[in-house]
C-alpha cells in the first residue's frame, strides 16, 4: 500500500482519499493510518473534508445480498410449490409479510380462489430493488431512489476524507530516519547524507516503572516526622535476625514464656546460635532470672545459655531498645528519647488482620524520676498529633513492663473506640543488669504500623495492603497520607 501510494502521489495529488481507497480495494481506515504516519515524517500533507453520499442501510445491505422480500417470496414458491399464506409466513417471517404484499402488487403471485393457495403467476421476474441497490453501492444513479429511501433501504451519510499532496520531504520510497548521531554514522561520514527524525518536543514521556511509595511508607513518614518533632532519636533497626538473648532474656522474659515457643517465633537453622560479646552482662541477666536481687525474687528457674543464644527473626523492635539502653549504660547515662519503626516477624495464622511479618512503632524515654503520669502524657501528645484526642488507658500485663497499660482511643475515622497501642514502664530487673543508675526509669509504648495505615486508607483486609495479594495498581496510585492533628 505504501509503495503504490507514494508512486501515485508522485504523478498527481489525491483529491479524495475515500474514493481513492475504494478504487484500489483498500480499507480507508488503514489508508488513513498510513497517511498519518507518512505525514509525521513530512512525506505528504493532508487536508480534511467531509462529503455526503448515499449508503445502504443494514436492511438494504441484506436485500442486496439475498434479493428483495418480494423476490425472496417468489424464490420460496418456486422451490416449494403452492402453499397457504400461513405456511409462507411461518417460513419467511417478516420477510414473507413484506414480500407478499409487494409481490401481489407486482402481480408476481396470486391466491387461487378454489384452493386458497398462493401460487406464482409469472415465469420470470426482474428484481428492480436489488438492481437499484447494486447501482447505488457502486456509486451510480438510480431512478428508484425515492422509493428506496421511503422503504428505508438507503440513507444519506456523512463521510470524512482528505486531500493528499506532497510534503517537504517527499520521496517515492520511505527512508528510515535516524534518531541520533551514532559512532557508526560519524566514522563512515554517512551523517552528511542521512535523514534525521525531527525532535517532537510535545511527545509525552514514558510513565516511570518504579519510584512509587507504598501506603505503609507514606504513613511511616508521617509518624517518623511526628516523633522527630517531639525530640526523639531514631534507633538503628537493620538487624532482622536477633539472638534470643536480646529479644527475650535481656527484657527479663522467662525462657518458659509461650512467646518463645516455635508456634510463635521463627527460629534460624543456619546459623543456629550466636554468643553475646559481654559475658559479665550475660551473667548478671542469668542471676536476675534465676534468683533476682534484694528487691526481686526473679523467675526462680535454671536459666540456659544455650536457649539464650538461639537465633530468631526478631518478634518485636524492643530488642533494639534493649541494645540501645545497654549501650547507653556503658557509655555513661544521659537522658535519651528513642524511637523505631521497622519490620518484625511472628509465626501467626494468616487472616484479614494478621500476617507473619508486620511493622512495629516503638517509643522509649530514659530519664531520672519518670513515672506513669509522664508515660500517659507523652502517649496523649503522640496520638494527638495523629488526630486522636480522646484517650483512655486500661491496666494490662507485659513480661518486661510494670505497670503496663493498654491504650484505647476514639478514632475520628472509625467513629468508635478502638485499641491503638500498648505501653508500660520497664521493670528494674531489666534495667539493673545493664548498669543503668537505680533512679533511672524507662517508659515505652508501641503500636503496629499496619493498623493505622489500614484505617487511614479505608482497608479492612491486611492482605490488600501488604504481601503477594496486594494490588500493584493501588500501590502505584494510592493518595498522600495526612493526619488531621
Amino acid at each position: 500500500m505504501e509503495a503504490e501510494l507514494l508512486k501515485d502521489l508522485a504523478q498527481k495529488d489525491i483529491e479524495n482519499s475515500l474514493l481513492y481507497a475504494r478504487g484500489k480495494g483498500w480499507d480507508h481506515t488503514e489508508l488513513v493510518g498510513l497517511l498519518t504516519s507518512l505525514g509525521l515524517e513530512g512525506y505528504l500533507q493532508t487536508e480534511n473534508f467531509k462529503m455526503e453520499e448515499l449508503v445502504l442501510t443494514p436492511e438494504g445491505t441484506t436485500y442486496l445480498e439475498l434479493g428483495s422480500p418480494e423476490a425472496q417470496v417468489v424464490k420460496f414458491l418456486t422451490s416449494s410449490g403452492k402453499v397457504t399464506q400461513d405456511v409462507l409466513m411461518s417460513n419467511l417471517g417478516n420477510i414473507g409479510k413484506i414480500g407478499f404484499a409487494q409481490a401481489m402488487k407486482n402481480k408476481w403471485i396470486a391466491i387461487e380462489k378454489d384452493t386458497k393457495l398462493v401460487n406464482i403467476t409469472t415465469q420470470e421476474i426482474q428484481d428492480a430493488v436489488q438492481i437499484s441497490l447494486k447501482a447505488i453501492s457502486n456509486g451510480e444513479a438510480s431512478k428508484d431512489l425515492e422509493s428506496l429511501k421511503k422503504r428505508k433501504l438507503v440513507e444519506n451519510a456523512k463521510r470524512g476524507y482528505c486531500k493528499v499532496t506532497k510534503g517537504p520531504n517527499f520521496r517515492e520510497v520511505r527512508v528510515k530516519g535516524e534518531a541520533d548521531i551514532t559512532y557508526e554514522l560519524l566514522k563512515t561520514e554517512k551523517w552528511k547524507t542521512a535523514v534525521f527524525k525531527d525532535y517532537n518536543f510535545d511527545a509525552l514521556g514514558k510513565d516511570p516503572e518504579g519510584g512509587h511509595l507504598h501506603p505503609l511508607l507514606k504513613v511511616r513518614a508521617q509518624l517518623r516526622r511526628i516523633l522527630l518533632e517531639m525530640g526523639f532519636e531514631e534507633m538503628p533497626t537493620n538487624n532482622f535476625v536477633e539472638s534470643s538473648f536480646w529479644n527475650f532474656d535481656s527484657l527479663f522474659q522467662p525462657q518458659s514464656h509461650p512467646a518463645r515457643d516455635a508456634h510463635d517465633t521463627f527460629f534460624l537453622k543456619d546459623p543456629i546460635s550466636s554468643a553475646n560479646s559481654d559475658p559479665e552482662y550475660v551473667q548478671r541477666v542469668k542471676t536476675m532470672h534465676e534468683s533476682g536481687d534484694e528487691t526481686s525474687i526473679g523467675w526462680n528457674y535454671n536459666w540456659s545459655l544455650q536457649e539464650a543464644e538461639k537465633n530468631i527473626l526478631r518478634t518485636h523492635t524492643t530488642a533494639v531498645s534493649s541494645r540501645m539502653l545497654y549501650k547507653l549504660a556503658q557509655e555513661g547515662f544521659r537522658p535519651k528519647k528513642y524511637f523505631s519503626i521497622d519490620r518484625v516477624f511472628r509465626n501467626e495464622n494468616l487472616d484479614a488482620t494478621h500476617l507473619a511479618e508486620f511493622h512495629q512503632i516503638e517509643g522509649v524515654i530514659a530519664d531520672r524520676g519518670l513515672g506513669l503520669g509522664d508515660l500517659m502524657g507523652v502517649i496523649q501528645e503522640f496520638f494527638r498529633r495523629m488526630g486522636i484526642t480522646n484517650i483512655k488507658f486500661k491496666p494490662a500485663y507485659n513480661p518486661y513492663t510494670e505497670p503496663s497499660l493498654e491504650i484505647f482511643g476514639y478514632h475520628p475515622i472509625l467513629k468508635k473506640w478502638t485499641e491503638i497501642g500498648n505501653s508500660g514502664i520497664f521493670r528494674p530487673e531489666m534495667l539493673k543488669p545493664m548498669g543503668l543508675p537505680e533512679d533511672v526509669a524507662v517508659i515505652a509504648w508501641g503500636l503496629s504500623l499496619e493498623r493505622p495505615t489500614m484505617i487511614q486508607y479505608g482497608l479492612d483486609n491486611i492482605r490488600d495492603l501488604f504481601g503477594s495479594k496486594a494490588d500493584l495498581n493501588y500501590i502505584r496510585n494510592n493518595p498522600v497520607c495526612r493526619f488531621n492533628s
